[in-house]
């Protein structure tokens, strides 16, 4: 799974996750992609599972790139601790994901076979998206 080799700072705070993306919201490297189109905070067990079946799918041809990278640690308290005693430990690593920011990106592999591919990958995403391709306008949102 995806997470930050060395951590230096102190445990972060949850923060807002307003307004839409302006940075990574082109395709840079593939010809389709997988853009968000809501907000929401996707985890590093949830792009390793879009990973996986996307790879699956196309049978290990063509290229991906993850555009997303989990940076933010969030914090749990173990069950049935009371309460106090500070904050708990890192539970998982996530990443907040604005509208518009591009998550995957494909090349190498015919069209029909790469929707199919990122559709799958889609069921795995916790918020709305939307596939993309390089040859149609490269609209924002």
């Amino acid at each position: 799974m995806l997470m930050p080799k060395r951590t230096k700072w102190r445990k972060q705070m949850k923060g807002r996750n307003r307004g839409k993306s302006f940075r990574g919201n082109k395709i840079e490297f593939g010809d389709i992609a997988i853009k968000a189109t809501e907000a929401g905070r996707i985890d590093s067990r949830q792009i390793e599972a879009a990973r996986i079946t996307m790879t699956r799918k196309i049978a290990r041809t063509g290229k991906t790139w993850i555009r997303v990278f989990p940076d933010k640690p969030l914090t749990a308290k173990p069950l049935e601790t009371r309460m106090g005693k500070g904050k708990g430990g890192v539970d998982k690593w996530v990443m907040n994901i604005k509208p518009g920011r591009i998550i995957f990106e494909m090349a190498g592999v015919e069209e029909t076979l790469a929707r199919a591919a990122l559709t799958l990958a889609i069921h795995k995403m916790p918020f709305k998206c939307k596939i993309v391709a390089l040859k149609d306008t490269n609209e924002l949102y």
